[in-house]
């Protein structure tokens, strides 16, 4: 059998890249080096803007060169990192010798020596993680959730009076409004997009172990701190002040577990849609050409929320290991973060899949409005809520001298199926007042939701 050609091992690189794609430009290899490229010229440039070591301040053109390194970045530059660290051994350090290369390319020889100024590599690597986890974040899976929630808030709406039978312990409960129910996961996943978007995204900028060491050989006088914090900052991070060789990751930890938080809503979400779908309170909508199953014609399988449900399951265990690995480091650094950090994406990944497939599902289920209210129509024993608390009422008002109305209705309809008639004969004998007693006889299944419909309003933005 001949070998196959090389193939890529992650479906999020094979089957599913399209729908994952937008996270490359940022949690690849390439992205991170890139961003590690960016880092080392701002660097360069704030150095030089200060005076520091000898310096001059750049022109503005030979800013705008330097900057193009990044926004120039690209299959070249990727390609010529390969050959680099091949030699080195060392992924940061091929970046630095790319940036000397440049540098001589743009005349720049005299600033050479400030490439990499008094960093560690994690100097350089920490910026660079929190500078593309944050843009694939912001730009790329947080607009991919909020259009999940606003499908969700449009179905919300579009459903909010449509009387559903509930069923907790898996048993007809109280009814609500299928819309009410999906403003729940709405509601819920709205929440932790604040939290996301109050996300801090940490850097340190201090040398080998944290103590600005080489930093005040070089320069005794220099406000090392306040340097390391200015161009931090100018990166767009939170200064970490107080770290060892590496940060802390404890960022990296708080985001990976709202994320996987954001994951397990959405697990629910999906199991709740297929549950409806296979008790036909939503039906697929077939899509032209597909094929349900392989050798029964009649049938759509829920796939979207079945495939949804297993990569939202492998992203948390893979954002559940990162946060629970990147918070440790034994002493002063080892390298367990290194390895561990270069699956983000893949953590990501699957979770943006997840997201892209119950996007596309919730455009392809049709409510069935006929069977909800066929379940409510046979289910008319869930009353009894209803009627027991209304005698309760009355009893306390001293309208009504019956006693245990708990037990009077459970005697009727636990565990038994019985209809409207049933119902009025029962109501009809009850010693209550007359308003109580009409209310009740004017109830049913269907008109029993309370305010389901008026909680749609109490989403934000409604």
């Amino acid at each position: 059998m001949s070998p196959l050609p090389t193939q890529p091992l992650s479906p999020l690189d094979g089957r599913y890249q399209a729908a994952v794609t937008g996270l490359g430009e940022f949690l690849s290899e390439a992205g991170l080096n890139r961003a590690r490229v960016q880092v080392e010229v701002e660097w360069l440039i704030y150095l030089t803007d200060h005076s520091m070591f000898g310096s001059a301040p750049l022109t503005a053109e030979q800013q705008a060169s330097l900057r193009a390194l990044v926004t120039d970045f690209g299959q070249a530059e990727i390609d010529e990192l390969a050959e680099l660290e091949a030699v080195t051994r060392h992924d940061v350090k091929a970046v630095e010798y790319l940036v000397r290369r440049r540098l001589a390319a743009l005349g720049l020889d005299s600033i050479a020596e400030l490439t990499h100024f008094a960093c560690t590599s994690e100097d350089i690597n920490n910026l660079s993680y929190a500078i593309t986890v944050r843009d694939a974040v912001n730009t790329v899976w947080l607009p991919k959730l909020r259009g999940v929630i606003g499908k969700l808030a449009e179905l919300a709406e579009q459903h909010r009076d449509a009387a559903m039978l509930c069923h907790t312990h898996g048993q007809p409960a109280t009814p609500s409004t299928m819309g009410k129910e999906l403003a729940v996961f709405v509601y819920r996943l709205g929440r932790i997009v604040t939290q996301l978007e109050g996300s801090e995204y940490l850097g340190k900028f201090s040398g080998a172990t944290g103590t600005f060491a080489a930093h005040v050989v070089a320069d005794p006088d220099a406000a090392w701190p306040a340097i390391s914090q200015e161009f931090v900052e100018s990166l767009g991070l939170t200064w970490n002040p107080l770290t060892t060789q590496i940060e802390s990751h404890d960022w990296q930890a708080e985001l990976y577990n709202r994320v996987a938080h954001a994951n397990r809503v959405l697990h629910n979400l999906a199991t709740d849609i297929w549950t409806y779908i296979s008790m036909g309170y939503f039906r697929q909508i077939p899509q032209a050409g597909a094929t349900g199953s392989s050798t029964m014609p009649h049938k759509i399988n829920p796939i979207r929320f079945e495939n949804a449900e297993a990569n939202l399951e492998l992203s948390c265990a893979i954002l559940d290991s990162l946060a629970a690995t990147l918070v440790t480091s034994r002493l002063q650094r080892d390298l367990t973060d290194s390895s561990a950090q270069r699956n983000i994406g893949v953590g990501f990944g699957h979770s943006m899949l997840a997201l892209d497939n119950i996007q596309r599902g919730l455009g392809e289920i049709d409510l069935a409005r006929e069977v909800l209210l066929a379940d409510l129509d046979a289910n008319w024993e869930i009353l009894g809520e209803a009627i027991q608390t209304v005698i309760r009422a009355e009893v306390a008002a001293g309208r009504s001298s019956i006693e245990d109305p708990y037990a009077m209705l459970k005697e009727l309809t636990r565990g038994k199926r019985i209809g409207q008639a049933e119902l009025v004969a029962f109501v009809d004998a009850l010693d209550i007042g007359d308003a109580a007693k009409a209310r009740l006889l004017a109830l049913t299944p269907a008109g029993y939701t309370g305010l389901a419909n008026e909680l749609v309003d109490r989403l934000p933005g409604a």
